[in-house]
Formats: structure tokens, sequence, C-alpha cells
């Protein structure tokens, strides 16, 4: 029977996260530690890593620390090795980290930035999965969390190439918790509208009136994320893969959209 008080801890599980410097990522890490676990983050810069890096050891458990991008083919094996190596185990993988560079309808998109826009954001989650499966989950079992959005659930206008990736990210996570059963479970969580950088064209220029679109009132924050991340990290979710958490502040129910 799981507690009420150890539900959501992840005392003695390591947890690695890419694009875990800010925004999103960074929330899920912070959720992580603060449960118990150790942390390894995967990012691009090296100052937002070393600050990353600070702000996570205390916060709690062992952080390590891994530069590199999901577009990398090699990245995914380097990245689980260095965790496994530095912080002993990888028991689960928070594939965070994508890229939105095309802001346009797909007939006019640059097919060469779409290229690189599927493979980031639905070839890079296969690579960690499947790095984290042969290194670690294959024997010792873990979880998968893949971070999708609700664009991957309709079509909205000028970012196609990044909606598409999100819906095959989203059929990709259903494949894997049937192949990856029964040590493996494999979710979801797919955020609406959240105020991060990479999403700042969508709800700067008119932030009241996003917010209105939503009935709870506002714009989601990369904590809201968080929590329904732990959850589906943690044994609290032990029954359940293959699902899709939506996090949207009830916008995609709304009538008003």
């Amino acid at each position: 029977m799981i507690s009420p008080e150890t539900a959501l801890r992840l005392d003695g599980k390591v947890v690695l996260v890419t694009g875990g410097t800010r925004g999103i990522g960074r929330a899920i890490a912070e959720a992580a530690a603060a449960a118990g676990a150790g942390v390894a983050v995967l990012a691009r810069k090296a100052d937002e890593l070393e600050e990353a890096a600070r702000a996570l050891a205390g916060i709690g458990g062992p952080v390590c620390t891994v530069q590199g991008s999901v577009g990398d083919p090699a990245m995914a094996d380097t990245a689980v090795t260095q965790t496994i190596e530095r912080l002993g185990r990888c028991d689960a993988v928070v594939n965070n980290a994508a890229i939105n560079p095309v802001f346009a309808p797909l007939m006019d998109a640059d097919l060469g930035a779409v290229t690189k826009v599927f493979d980031a954001n639905i070839s890079g989650p296969l690579r960690f999965t499947r790095a984290a499966w042969h290194a670690w989950m294959k024997d010792h079992g873990g979880v998968v969390l893949n971070v999708v959005s609700v664009g991957g659930m309709r079509p909205g206008p000028f970012i196609g190439a990044y909606n598409v990736s999100k819906a095959a990210l989203i059929h990709l996570t259903r494949q894997l918790a049937q192949e990856l059963a029964p040590t493996v479970r494999v979710n979801a969580v797919a955020p609406g509208l959240v105020k991060t950088d990479m999403a700042r064209a969508l709800w700067e220029p008119n932030e009241a009136a996003m917010a209105r679109a939503h009935p709870l009132g506002r714009i989601g924050v990369p904590d809201d994320v968080a929590g329904p991340a732990l959850f589906l990290l943690s044994d609290a979710s032990s029954w359940l893969t293959g699902e899709v958490l939506v996090v949207d502040g009830g916008a995609t129910v709304s009538a008003r959209n």
C-alpha cells in the first residue's frame, strides 16, 4: 500500500531532465530535487548549467550537469552514461527539451527547419529513452516522462511544425508504454499556454486577453506543470502508463476557445 506521506517522494532515485535549466524543465528538476531525488540536468549553455546546479544543490540531493543539445545524436548516450557514473543510477528520464524555430504555415516553412524540429522533438526523446533503457532501465525498471503540448492535440496557426512534432510525441509515448511495460512506465504531461521564454511570442503581446480565455483565469507558470509531472514520476502513479495528463487551466474545455 502506498503511504500518503511518501507517495510523491523520490528518495534514492535519480532523474535526468533535458532542458532543465529554465522554464518547465527547471520547475520539474526543482520538484524532483525537493522530493528527494538526485537530479541530472542537460542543457546547451554552460552558465545556465552552473546556476541551475547551485540552485538544485541548495534544494536537496546530489546534482550533476551535462552540456549538450538533444539535437546531437550522440548526446543521449553521453548524458545517460554521465548520469550513471556520477549519480549511480538513472531511474527516470524527463524528455522536456524541445525547439520551435518555425513560426509560419507549413506551406511556407523552411523544410530544413521543420526537419530539425522533428529530429529534436521526436527523435530526441526516443534517443534518450533508448539510452536509458539499455544502460539502466532494462534491468532495473524506471519511468519516462515526455513533455508534450495541447498543441499536439489540435491544430493551430503558425506553429504547425511544433504541433505536429508534439502529436507524434504523444503517440510515441503510448507506443513506448506498450513496448516497455511492465517494468518501465511511460507517460506525458501536456501543458497549455505557460509563461516561458519559448512561448513568449504567444502570451506577451496580450497577456490579459489570453488569461481570460482560461476558465481558471490566468496563464500557467512552470510550477503549475511541475506538480503533475512529479505525480507521474512518483509511485503515486504506479498503475498509470501510456497516459497524457493535460495541464492547461481548463482551456481545452472552455466554450470560449
